[in-house]
C-alpha cells in the first residue's frame, strides 16, 4: 500500500499528491511514469512524476481531474492509501549539455516538464520556457518551473495572465528574437504538440514530444499505447513515452485518443451520479 502523505489544490481540478514510494524515488529520473491503481475494483492509469526525493522517500503527483479514476482520486484524503503504485516505467528523458533548451508546456503537461527542465538546468544548459493554459488558473506550477528556468514566458487562450494566444506564438516569436534553440521539449494536449513539431521541423529545430496515448498495463504487454513514428510502430509504455517530434503520426495519436470517448463520458456520468448521492445522503444524516 502506498499512503498519500500531503494534498493540495494547485488550481480548479488540479491536485498535488506527495506519496510514500522509497523504492519509486530512489530509481525515478526525468521523464518517467507509474502505473496507480486506487483499490481492487479499480483501473489502471499511468501518472508522470513530477518530483521525486529520495531521502525522504517520496513522489509527487500533479493530477488532473479528467476522467472517472482522475474524479476519484481527487476525492482521497491525505492519510488514504493506494493499492498499487507501480515504477519508475518508460524510458527516461536523455539529459545533456546540448546549449540553449526550450521547453514549451500546456495544462497538465506542465507537470511532467519540470523535472526535465531542471534536469536540462541541472546539466549546463540555457533553458527558456513557454507555459500557456486556457485561462491563468490552469497554467500550473509556475513558480517550480521559473525556478528551473533562465527566463519563463506565459500565455493564455483568453488573456487572462502573460500573453493573449498560444505557446506556439510565444515560441515563434523567442526563436525570432534569441535565434534557434538546439532542443526544443514539448509536453501537453497531442494538438499542442503536434503545431509545435509542424513549427519546428520547419526550421529543423530538434523536438522531443511526450506522448500521452491510452494504457492499460505499462510494461509492453497489451499492445494498447502503440503509437506510429517513423513509420514504425512503437510502445509508448516501453519506447517512450518521449520521441521525435517530427516523426510522430498525430493524427493517429488524436484519433485513438477518441476512440472510447462514450465509455469515459459515461463512465464520469455514472461516478458524479453516485458521488453526489453519497454526499446528499450524508448531509441528510448529518
Amino acid at each position: 500500500m502506498f499512503p498519500i502523505l500531503a494534498k493540495e489544490a494547485i488550481a480548479p481540478a488540479f491536485w498535488r499528491f506527495v506519496i510514500k514510494a522509497p523504492e519509486i524515488a530512489r530509481k525515478h529520473k526525468p521523464g518517467q511514469f507509474v502505473m496507480v491503481l486506487l483499490h481492487e475494483r479499480g483501473e489502471r492509469i499511468p501518472l508522470t512524476i513530477a518530483h521525486s526525493d529520495p531521502a525522504g522517500g517520496t513522489i509527487t503527483l500533479v493530477v488532473q481531474e479528467v476522467g472517472k479514476t482522475t474524479m476519484e482520486m481527487g476525492t482521497l484524503p491525505v492519510g488514504a492509501e493506494l493499492l498499487a503504485v507501480v515504477g519508475p516505467l518508460g524510458t527516461p528523458t536523455h539529459i545533456e549539455k546540448v546549449g540553449v533548451v526550450t521547453c514549451v508546456g500546456g495544462g497538465a503537461g506542465i507537470a511532467p516538464l519540470l523535472p526535465i527542465a531542471a534536469g536540462m538546468k541541472a546539466a549546463g544548459n540555457t533553458v527558456y520556457s513557454i507555459l500557456g493554459g486556457r485561462t491563468k488558473d490552469l497554467v500550473i506550477l509556475r513558480e517550480e518551473m521559473a525556478a528551473v528556468s533562465d527566463e519563463i514566458f506565459f500565455t493564455t487562450d483568453d488573456g487572462t495572465f502573460g500573453r493573449k494566444g498560444f505557446v506556439t506564438h510565444a515560441l515563434a516569436d523567442l526563436i525570432a528574437e534569441k535565434g534557434k534553440p538546439d532542443l526544443v521539449v514539448a509536453i501537453g494536449p497531442a494538438i499542442m504538440m503536434k503545431v509545435v513539431s509542424d513549427m519546428t521541423r520547419k526550421d529543423a529545430i530538434p523536438t522531443l514530444v511526450s506522448l500521452n496515448s491510452i494504457m492499460i498495463d505499462g510494461t509492453g504487454m497489451c499492445g494498447c499505447c502503440r503509437v506510429d513514428v517513423g513509420g514504425q510502430t512503437r510502445f509508448v509504455c516501453v519506447d517512450g513515452p518521449e520521441f521525435d517530434g517530427h516523426k510522430v503520426d498525430f493524427d493517429l495519436l488524436i484519433k485513438r485518443l477518441r476512440a472510447f470517448l462514450p465509455q469515459e463520458q459515461e463512465a464520469r456520468q455514472r461516478f458524479l451520479a453516485t458521488h453526489q448521492c453519497r454526499a446528499m445522503q450524508g448531509a441528510s444524516n448529518a
